[in-house]
């Protein structure tokens, strides 16, 4: 009985989550992106892809490397 009751609580608190993250979301979205042209908006996501690939891809390739035991 406990248990049922907290995974109702867990699922309701994961919902509450999931509305106010996709809410916020689509608002930075709009508010960032009814203002770009599509100049603009190109280059702000080449520059997020840039970013985003010189932050996390060094750590991505050093699992990958450990992973297949090339680098101990």
């Amino acid at each position: 009985m406990a248990l049922g009751s907290a995974w109702k609580q867990m699922s309701w608190l994961y919902y509450q989550y999931l509305l106010f993250v996709m809410s916020f979301a689509v608002s930075i979205s709009n508010a960032f992106f009814l203002n770009c042209n599509s100049d603009s908006m190109l280059v702000s996501i080449v520059g997020m892809a840039l970013y985003t690939g010189y932050v996390f891809m060094p750590q991505h390739i050093m699992a990958i490397l450990h992973y297949f035991e090339i680098v101990q």
